[in-house]
C-alpha cells in the first residue's frame, strides 16, 4: 500500500503539463548540445605551414595575412617547419589531409629552384599541390659597393657592363650560396649581358651582404627589403631592379629589362593546399585571402616591407608557377649549381 500511494503521489506531481515541460527542456538541452558540437566542428583551427624559420619576411607576411582572414576563416595559426631549403615544410603540406585545414607557403625556392637543385625531392612541385593564390613578390636589386662604384666610375647598369667587358675577370659578385636566388640572378645576368664576373658563395645572405659592404666583393643581387637600408644610407648603390618593370618602392631605379630585354627574376611566394583539396574549398580560401591581400591595411604593411601584393586566381597562380619552374630549369642547369 505504501508503494502504491507513493507511486500515485508521484504520478500526480508529474502532471501532463509538467511532462511536456520536461520533454521540452530535455529537447532543448539535446539540441543545444548538437548546436555546440556543430559549432565546434565548424570552428576547427586552420594552420599555415611556413617552410622557413620564424622572423624572416615569409614568416612575417604569413602571420600578417593569417590575422587578416580570421573574420572569414576563423583562427589560423602559423607552423614553422624549416630545413633542407624549405623542402621539409613543403613536404608536410603535400602530405597533409586535403580538407582545407592545412595549407602552406610555396616559394620560388621550393617550387621553382629546388626541383632542379636537389637530385632527390620528397615532393613533386608540379603535381602535389592545389594553388590558392600568389601572395606577393619582393624585387631583387643589383647593388654595388658605393666606394667601388666611385672608384671605377660606375653609375649605371650600362657602366657596369661596359667596365666588365673592358676588364675581363676583374669583377666578382657574392651570394648567399650556390643555387641561391642571388647566385642564379648573377648567372642569368652574366649570360644575358655577355660578361664574366667571379661568383663567391657565402653561407647565407647576411655574410654575403657584409662582404659587399666591406668591399670583399664588388656587387650582389640582393633582396630589396634587405638592401634598402644600406641603399638609403649611401653604403650601397642600386643600379637596377630585377623585376620586369620598375618597383614602386624605388621608382627612380631602372629595371634590368630596360637594358637587357626580357630579363626578369624576383622573389615570390604564395599559398597552396595539398593536391585533392575540393574545388569549393579552394574557392573559399581564395576569396578570403584575395580580399585580405587587396585590403589597404595589408598593402600598406607590405609596402613597409618592400613587398608588392599579388592576388590572383588559383588558375593564374598555377600557370605562373609552371612558367617559373620551366625558367629555373634553364637557369639552374646553365649555372651548374647542385646541393647534393
Amino acid at each position: 500500500m505504501t508503494i502504491k500511494k507513493s507511486m500515485s503521489a508521484s504520478a500526480k506531481r508529474f502532471s501532463p503539463v509538467r511532462r511536456v515541460l520536461a520533454v521540452s527542456f530535455i529537447t532543448v538541452l539535446a539540441l543545444g548540445g548538437q548546436s555546440v558540437l556543430a559549432q565546434n566542428a565548424q570552428n576547427k583551427v586552420m594552420r599555415i605551414i611556413v617552410p622557413y624559420a620564424p622572423g624572416g619576411p615569409i614568416d612575417v607576411t604569413a602571420r600578417l595575412i593569417a590575422e587578416r582572414v580570421k573574420d572569414s576563416l576563423g583562427t589560423v595559426i602559423i607552423e614553422n617547419r624549416p630545413g633542407a631549403g624549405g623542402n621539409i615544410g613543403v613536404d608536410a603540406i603535400a602530405k597533409a589531409a586535403p580538407d582545407g585545414l592545412t595549407i602552406g607557403i610555396a616559394a620560388v625556392a621550393t617550387h621553382a629552384i629546388n626541383p632542379w637543385l636537389y637530385s632527390k625531392m620528397p615532393y613533386n612541385a608540379a603535381t602535389d599541390f592545389a594553388p590558392i593564390t600568389q601572395m606577393l613578390r619582393v624585387p631583387n636589386v643589383l647593388v654595388i659597393n658605393a666606394d667601388t662604384a666611385r672608384r671605377l666610375n660606375i653609375n649605371t647598369l650600362a657602366d657596369l657592363i661596359r667596365y666588365a667587358k673592358a676588364n675581363p675577370a676583374k669583377l666578382n659578385y657574392g651570394s648567399g650560396g650556390n643555387g641561391s636566388a642571388g647566385h642564379l640572378a648573377g648567372e642569368m645576368f652574366k649570360k644575358e649581358a655577355g660578361i664574366f664576373a667571379l661568383h663567391i658563395p657565402y653561407n647565407g645572405g647576411n655574410p654575403a651582404q657584409l662582404a659587399l659592404l666591406s668591399g670583399q666583393v664588388d656587387f650582389n643581387f640582393d633582396n630589396l627589403a634587405t638592401a634598402s637600408a644600406n641603399i638609403k644610407a649611401g653604403k650601397l648603390k642600386a643600379l637596377a631592379v630585377t623585376t620586369a618593370k620598375r618597383s614602386a618602392n624605388l621608382p627612380d631605379i631602372p629595371a634590368i629589362a630596360e637594358t637587357l630585354k626580357g630579363f626578369e627574376i624576383d622573389t615570390w611566394w604564395g599559398l597552396v593546399a595539398p593536391a585533392g583539396t575540393p574545388h569549393d574549398v579552394i574557392a573559399k580560401l581564395n576569396q578570403a585571402f584575395v580580399a585580405a591581400l587587396n585590403s589597404p591595411e595589408t598593402k600598406a604593411r607590405f609596402a613597409s616591407l618592400m613587398a608588392e601584393p599579388v592576388a590572383n586566381t588559383p588558375e593564374q597562380f598555377a600557370d605562373f608557377m609552371k612558367q617559373e619552374l620551366a625558367k629555373y630549369e634553364r637557369v639552374v642547369k646553365a649555372s651548374g649549381a647542385r646541393v647534393d
